[in-house]
């Protein structure tokens, strides 16, 4: 396999020793052509573009699944999954109720009326349903994290831009007001030069709960544990916030403090990332009780802006030394909507349509999708930092 231009590029962008290189997709990555994926002149512009999903193991999979089949503008088509105890309770569940179930993953994949693959599958085994998708000539929205085989990833990636394919992570908090309110906020200036970051998503997750996957036991297989199993989702807003610049460095704290039962599981993690002015902390644990305190918070120059709980947020405060648009100096609390997860779904799934048919740019450009899963596998312990 040859590299393509866009990883190569990639690549370039790692220096020695600790020097930071910003990382800015809009120069370093001609070949996206402005992130409009595979329309080639309206190839799809059916009124509904048609999803087959592919396993129904992950825990957002029957989300996303009501998702697909509640909007107007989205059709899908049918479900494969391998497992066959699996494939018998999921047929109980309402989210799949007189769906079409595929004997087999080429009858979607050979389908040209079949243009996009919902990749649902267990974290052990999503990386290669992608890379058959990719493979196929299917866009592709795959659910958190993007397994943990670095050349694996790139070479999904690759094919994605070679063939102009729509490659996106199922990172759901892309579409919360909250995350995009801060994001906003910190990209344009508002909070000055932004120094930190802090994120705090823990959970609290049995050790084991058959048939489910989202236990210590099952997440134990991934190096890095609970930091492997969500810290894509806060590497996702916090890479977003700092602009994709490359983390010069990246250390990481993967305990096991509470699951002696499992003694490979890291149960208590913290990854701390450094950058050039500023440094960003994102800690995960799974033995937070409920309801868990999640937290993003991004302090600047010119003021803070937190946010907790963020799932639902009705609230984030904002703290600013000077006026900035409709804000003004001083403590404030601005609402939010408090989307519930599934509305999350609903918004990827409408961020999706007008990609897919040319009508504007992916949310987030194929060189974040990159640098967050390196990132995510640097703090992990997969890549050497």
């Amino acid at each position: 396999m040859s590299p393509s231009g866009f990883i190569t590029r990639y690549r370039q962008l790692r220096t020695p020793r600790a020097s930071v290189v910003p990382y800015h997709p809009s120069s370093c990555v001609g070949a996206l052509k402005d992130v409009r994926p595979a329309m080639r002149g309206g190839e799809i512009s059916m009124s509904r573009i048609r999803f087959a999903q592919w396993g129904v193991q992950h825990g957002h999979a029957s989300g996303k699944a009501l998702a697909l089949r509640a909007n107007p503008a989205t059709e899908l088509v049918g479900v494969f999954e391998a497992d066959d105890e699996v494939r018998a309770r999921a047929k109980a569940d309402p989210a799949y109720s007189d769906i079409h179930w595929y004997a087999h993953p080429d009858e979607f994949l050979g389908d040209a009326s079949i243009p996009a693959v919902a990749v649902e599958g267990r974290n052990t085994e999503s990386l290669e349903m992608a890379r058959h998708s990719v493979s196929a000539r299917k866009h592709v929205w795959w659910d958190k994290p993007a397994g943990d085989d670095w050349a694996g990833f790139k070479w999904i990636a690759e094919q994605a831009e070679a063939h102009e394919l729509l490659l996106q992570m199922g990172y759901m908090y892309r579409y919360h007001d909250g995350f995009n309110l801060i994001s906003h906020l910190a990209r344009e200036g508002a909070l000055g030069d932004v120094f930190s970051v802090r994120a705090h998503m823990s959970t609290n997750i049995p050790v084991t709960a058959w048939p489910s996957n989202n236990t210590r036991e099952a997440i134990s297989s991934h190096l890095g544990g609970m930091l492997f199993d969500l810290g894509g989702h806060m590497l996702d807003q916090v890479l977003w916030v700092m602009r994709d610049e490359r983390p010069a460095r990246v250390t990481s704290f993967l305990r096991n403090d509470t699951t002696p039962e499992v003694p490979a599981f890291s149960d208590n993690t913290l990854g701390v990332f450094e950058f050039g002015k500023a440094f960003a902390t994102v800690d995960i644990a799974a033995m937070e009780p409920s309801p868990m305190a999640r937290r993003f918070e991004v302090y600047g120059t010119h003021g803070s802006v937190t946010m907790e709980p963020f799932e639902p947020a009705d609230s984030l405060r904002l703290v600013l030394t000077r006026a900035w648009g409709s804000y003004s100096p001083g403590i404030q609390h601005v609402p939010l909507a408090g989307l519930g997860r599934q509305r999350l779904y609903e918004l990827e799934v409408e961020g999706l349509i007008p990609v897919l048919r040319g009508e504007q740019r992916a949310d987030r450009p194929l060189t974040h999708e990159v640098v967050v899963q390196e990132t995510l596998l640097r703090g992990t312990g997969h890549l050497r930092s």
